[in-house]
């Protein structure tokens, strides 16, 4: 007949000898093929960039793996040649630089400021020399910000973060408290010193000029002698508003003000900075003088009590505040 079993019609249908030696044949072909006809694939453990990483454990006391552009964080340890990364989807966006965003911080911060920062979308990135504050610039940082809650600062560290961050035209933010003791009690705890660190200088020749904005007179004036007699000059406004008329005059180095002088919404000092080219190598200090008794304002000028810096207050409107600022300073 004209068909083989199964209805296939019989010149299709190769006898099983046939069969077996096409197999062995096309068996052979691929075995005396020369290896880079063969395509490269890359190995599925590798199919999206076609590079290895080899991460660091987390440093002790650390609360998770470290981040992966951080330092000490992700090295590339393969070439990644002959391995041919899959075809990017050009329906995707590409991914954002960085978001959230990278906040620098020193040192450590408490609970509820790690908490308020990370609600208003950055991502705090704690730093303690000046290779760290270096290590971090290339994902454009809002903001250094210094906020001396968790643990003491000293003066030497304070500078060279201020000269790594102004260098690298990163802002500087740092807050304190504001107290009033007894000349005694306070011996050693001069403002003046923390802010002689933090005032950049246009030369050797010339003494920064910090511009103070407070409302309370008695206030403002034992802070322009503190700070005069480690050599700073002053310039006082009593607002925010005046502040912006001022610093066009004196060009800041350093700015000084207290935290609810700040205009949150308005226009102020922060923009006038801004706007002039000024803010990323001016830091900025905000203090809080919750804990002063205005009945004890007249003994600044007698000399019985002096100010002092300490721990700012923590208050959910300090908080607010606080983090509302930081949003103005880091805005691009």
């Amino acid at each position: 007949g004209l068909a083989a079993e199964g209805g296939t019609p019989a010149h299709l249908a190769a006898p099983p000898a046939e069969k077996e030696r096409a197999a062995e044949a096309a068996a052979a072909a691929v075995a005396a093929a020369p290896p880079q006809a063969q395509p490269q694939y890359p190995p599925a453990q590798h199919t999206q960039s076609g590079r290895e990483f080899a991460i660091g454990a987390p440093e002790a006391g650390s609360e998770g793996p470290e981040h992966l552009d951080g330092p000490g964080g992700a090295v590339e340890v393969t070439g990644g040649s002959g391995q041919v990364p899959l075809p990017a989807d050009d329906e995707l966006p590409p991914e954002p630089l960085d978001n959230p965003r990278r906040l620098l911080v020193w040192p450590e911060p408490d609970v509820s400021t790690q908490q308020a920062l990370t609600d208003r979308g950055y991502r705090p990135v704690i730093v303690h020399s000046r290779e760290e504050v270096d290590a971090q610039i290339a994902a454009y940082p809002a903001a250094l910000f210094v906020d001396p809650l968790t643990g003491p600062i000293t003066r030497t560290a304070l500078q060279s973060l201020r000269q790594a961050a102004v260098a690298a035209e990163v802002p500087v933010l740092v807050t304190a408290g504001l107290g009033l003791a007894s000349r005694e009690a306070a011996y050693g705890a001069d403002p003046a010193v923390l802010l002689k660190a933090l005032a950049p200088r246009d030369s050797e020749q010339h003494p920064p000029r910090v511009l103070l904005v407070e409302e309370h007179a008695a206030i403002a004036e034992a802070m322009a002698a503190t700070l005069g007699r480690r050599g700073m000059q002053t310039a006082h406004a009593p607002s925010d508003a005046d502040a912006v008329q001022l610093a066009a005059q004196v060009r800041p180095n350093l700015v000084v003000m207290d935290l609810m002088q700040v205009r949150r919404r308005r226009a102020g000092i922060i923009d006038w900075l801004r706007a002039n080219g000024m803010l990323n190598r001016t830091p900025f200090v905000v203090y809080t003088s919750a804990s002063i008794d205005h009945a004890e304002l007249p003994g600044l000028a007698s000399g019985e009590t002096v100010l002092f810096l300490a721990e700012r207050s923590t208050s959910p409107e300090v908080q607010s505040r606080i983090v509302d600022l930081l949003a103005k300073i880091g805005a691009n």
